[in-house]
């Protein structure tokens, strides 16, 4: 049996293992163990990976938005403020989960493991 994608199962917040059972059981919180397989998630650790990755993702992205409507209106510098700072808030938000789940599947399918002397 081919074992399921780790970046689709990943963004879809799904096992490492069987691709079907939920990863989380709440916003970022790894669920205990899979309801589908009972593979036990105690080897996920992700750390601050996600967080950086997402900001990497999305900074560019709204910088490069910004200069976009910059160039294309004439709006208060205020409103990139009421544009910007909500659009980087959603964005950020909506991407961890995913983010976080593609790592922990990796995670899983190399066997990473902390370091050891």
């Amino acid at each position: 049996m081919s074992q399921p994608s780790p970046i689709l199962t990943g963004l879809a917040c799904r096992c490492p293992r069987c691709g079907k059972g939920k990863l989380f059981s709440g916003y970022l919180n790894i669920a205990p163990a899979c309801d589908q397989c009972g593979l036990d998630y105690g080897f996920a650790d992700s750390g601050d990976g996600p967080a950086v990755f997402v900001i990497f993702l999305v900074a560019p992205l709204i910088i490069v938005l910004a200069l976009l409507v910059e160039a294309s209106f004439t709006i208060q510098p205020w409103m990139h403020l009421v544009l910007w700072i909500p659009t980087t808030i959603v964005l950020s938000l909506a991407l961890l989960p995913p983010f976080k789940g593609v790592l922990i599947n990796l995670q899983y399918r190399n066997d990473a493991r902390e370091g050891r002397p």
